[in-house]
């Protein structure tokens, strides 16, 4: 992983915005765990991005 900042700040404008960052969350967290591309898999991405979401949510004070 580079030294790039990837990952700003957790706050979004809307529950959507949330939705795609907890996904872009948990796709760059399976791409630093995993290099072999062929070896990469879904099995628990649905869980992990609903993990970040929750996190995201809490982030925005869930969009209140």
């Amino acid at each position: 992983m580079s030294n790039e900042i990837w990952l700003p700040r957790l706050t979004t404008k809307t529950p959507q915005q949330g939705f795609e960052l907890a996904i872009l969350m948990a796709n760059m967290g399976q791409h630093s765990n995993q290099t072999n591309a062929e070896i990469l898999e879904d099995a628990h991405t649905s869980q992990v991005i609903a993990i970040h979401f929750q996190t995201i949510a809490a982030a925005n004070n869930y969009w209140r």
